[in-house]
């Protein structure tokens, strides 16, 4: 649905975005993170056709955003962080104003716009003057106004920003219903939104893609958390012996009872089950017992500290590494 190959842009001398290549496929809500200044908000300008790159392509539903910009801009939809309203309208009379400027005139307008008020709820509020929703609802009336038309792609930037959690659930169920018809582009700053939306995360650095990866793939980690009866002079070196261990040790003193807590470090791109099941085998061949035995799960906030921070070429699912094929 959406493919972008080497996208840059300059703000004079800044460099906002370096050489960004990218592909999203049907269906999927993907994720755009960064610090503030990373490029996401360059990025889904450029996607929007607001702003022009000074290198690279991008296609939208097959068409070269370049070359055919009024088509492809007629498959995606937009919502800007700060939605640009006019707080004197009526919800109704806005929506026809956006329907009419995406070129949806007479009896297909209108049945467009009654499509829009049921997805999102707003029946009830089409003759309330804009000024008067609340910022769920506000909220509420720019997805309406980025779904008109039932373009294939949408950007949505912040959508949940300033929502209570109320109005933040409604946010996310309308936005997983619209993902059943349409990729979704999400860019936020709250990481629960990812975590609660997204299967995919693209992670920005200076203008840089960092990481591109499924969050289940970096939730992941080659470590594993065991709970055991055996003491650490025996463990330390047994443990270690076992094919596909690079490192274990000791994360406290003693627990309750007679348990010990390790964490076990295992060689990279291994099965990870096999080992798992030889180090439950060794433990239990030593004479003590397991209590857990669990492959570390990292939370989405301690992936984007080490995207942040780690170099580029060690992140996983870091640029270049990833085929454009995974993502389509």
């Amino acid at each position: 649905m959406l493919e972008v190959s080497q996208l840059t842009r300059s703000y004079g001398e800044f460099l906002a975005v370096d050489q960004v290549s990218f592909a999203i496929g049907p269906g999927e809500i993907v994720g755009l993170l960064g610090h503030n200044g990373a490029g996401k908000t360059t990025i889904m300008k450029m996607l929007s056709g607001y702003l022009e790159p000074d290198q690279g392509d991008i296609s939208i539903a097959g068409l070269d955003l370049a070359a055919h910009t009024k088509a492809a801009q007629r498959q995606l939809g937009y919502l800007p962080e700060n939605l640009p309203v006019y707080p004197e309208m009526a919800v109704a009379d806005y929506l026809e104003f956006a329907a009419r400027l995406k070129g949806l005139w007479g009896s297909a307008g209108r049945d467009e716009i009654r499509r829009v008020v049921r997805a999102t709820d707003l029946g009830a509020r089409l003759l309330s003057p804009i000024s008067t929703l609340s910022r769920g609802l506000k909220q509420r009336v720019g997805v309406a106004q980025a779904i008109l038309g039932e373009p294939g792609l949408l950007i949505l930037d912040e959508p949940t920003n300033g929502l209570d959690p109320t109005q933040t659930g409604h946010m996310r169920e309308l936005i997983r219903e619209l993902a059943s018809q349409a990729t979704v582009v999400l860019s936020t700053h709250i990481m629960q939104e990812v975590d609660a939306l997204c299967d995919r995360v693209l992670i920005l650095r200076a203008g840089q893609l960092s990481v591109d990866a499924r969050l289940e793939a970096l939730r992941r980690s080659n470590r594993v958390l065991l709970t055991t009866t055996l003491a650490p002079a025996q463990a330390l070196a047994t443990l270690a012996a076992v094919e596909g261990v690079a490192a274990v040790a000791q994360t406290n003193t003693r627990a309750e009872g007679a348990a010990f807590y390790y964490q076990v470090e295992l060689s990279g791109h291994i099965d990870q089950q096999p080992v798992c099941g030889q180090l439950a085998r060794t433990v239990l061949d030593a004479g003590a017992e397991v209590f857990t035995l669990q492959m570390e799960h990292r939370d989405l906030e301690t992936l984007f500290r080490e995207a942040s921070e780690a170099p580029l070429s060690t992140l996983p699912g870091a640029a270049g590494q990833r085929e454009v094929s995974d993502a389509a």
